[in-house]
């Protein structure tokens, strides 16, 4: 009988513990809902000063209000010229490779044709013959004057005349859009081949020709890109256009070149909807001569619109394990030795000017110490 009773007990007892241990657990997950565990990681003082550890509390900073683009680097139309013939023939040279650097001005194709002869043999013909109609036309309008002649062969003398210098005028603004002298067409010069020449200076892009190609005026013979002034192309939603604003800040990156971060400025926003519901936002360049900037190029952006304080740490406080972001929070001192509780904090960017915004710092006491230098080595242990 003494045996039974003494195990009811004995049970009895085993159930209270257990009772209570639940609830002293559950009464610490209510006070502590952001710990992730109840132990402590203990530095010592002097572990403290040797790894140059550091304690902080939270701080007001202001960070940009950001709004996502995308784009590419592009340049303005006059910086960019599609090279043709002003007239059809056949590629006599072509001395020019993609990558190749030209000025303005210079010869970039030859091209032959016995059209070129002919228009310079009317336009000789037609010289010749200037003179003497110049000549008759100003003997009958003397006689027109003191009624020597009659109207008629005045009025005819006119017109010869002044057809003859609309002919002469049109052949001679011909012969220079092909790059032929009229001077040395007067001269008795007469060529087959003309020079088709760069329209602005910058590197060829395109070759589209090869020796002996016949080309028509519609026939792309080169193109030819200026890269000494580029600008930002960006496409942005439409939800997000009513605050971008000119001289806005935009901050971006090419991914696939560098991980460098560039600076531009909101020059032009587009007044037409894309029909991908993005509008064109133009964004001129700082420092664009320092870096290679290549046409075509894709660039991720951020457009600074505003500005927000909120409170923040600095980045080396913020550790990312498992994919949570975790902070090192004091939780005493005693005597030399530090005690920190490993806490789970909620991050929305990655952070600006080297400190990183904590959504849930209301979870946080005010004064609460957070050890902002040395985290990482204790938390990867």
């Amino acid at each position: 009988m003494k045996s039974y009773i003494y195990k009811i007990l004995l049970l009895a007892a085993i159930y209270t513990a257990a009772s209570c241990g639940e609830k002293n657990q559950t009464a610490a997950k209510s006070e502590d809902p952001i710990n992730t565990g109840n132990s402590f990681i203990k530095v010592t003082q002097g572990q403290f000063d040797q790894l140059g550890m550091q304690l902080g509390s939270f701080e007001k900073k202001s960070f940009p209000v950001l709004i996502s683009a995308n784009g590419m680097i592009d340049v303005p139309p006059e910086n960019r010229a599609v090279v043709n013939a002003t007239m059809g023939g056949y590629i006599k040279t072509t001395p020019f490779l993609i990558g190749d650097k030209v000025v303005k001005g210079q010869t970039l194709v030859t091209i032959e044709n016995p059209e070129f002869i002919s228009l310079q043999q009317q336009y000789m013909e037609v010289n010749e013959q200037l003179g003497y109609l110049k000549a008759e036309y100003e003997r009958n309008k003397i006689m027109q004057a003191e009624n020597i002649t009659s109207q008629k062969n005045f009025l005819k003398a006119e017109s010869e005349y002044k057809s003859a210098v609309a002919k002469h005028t049109g052949l001679e603004k011909q012969l220079k859009m092909l790059n032929i002298s009229p001077t040395q067409v007067k001269a008795g010069e007469i060529v087959s081949s003309v020079r088709i020449t760069a329209p602005i200076s910058g590197s060829i892009t395109s070759v589209n020709v090869t020796k002996g190609t016949y080309v028509s005026p519609a026939s792309p013979i080169m193109e030819i890109i200026d890269n000494s002034h580029v600008h930002l192309e960006l496409n942005v939603f439409e939800k997000d256009i009513m605050n971008v604003k000119k001289e806005q800040k935009i901050i971006f990156t090419i991914p696939e070149a560098s991980k460098n971060s560039y600076n531009a400025e909101v020059h032009l926003v587009g007044t037409a909807i894309e029909k991908n519901r993005t509008i064109k936002v133009h964004g001129h360049l700082e420092d664009e001569d320092e870096e290679n900037f290549l046409t075509g190029m894709f660039v991720e952006a951020n457009i600074i619109t505003d500005e927000t304080t909120l409170n923040a740490l600095p980045g080396t406080a913020v550790t990312k394990t498992n994919d949570q972001n975790t902070v090192l929070v004091l939780d005493k001192k005693e005597g030399d030795t530090y005690y920190f509780t490993q806490n789970i904090v909620k991050v929305s960017n990655d952070g600006y000017n080297g400190y990183i915004p904590i959504d849930n710092s209301s979870d946080f006491q005010p004064d609460t110490q957070f050890l902002t230098v040395g985290s990482y080595n204790l938390i990867a242990e």
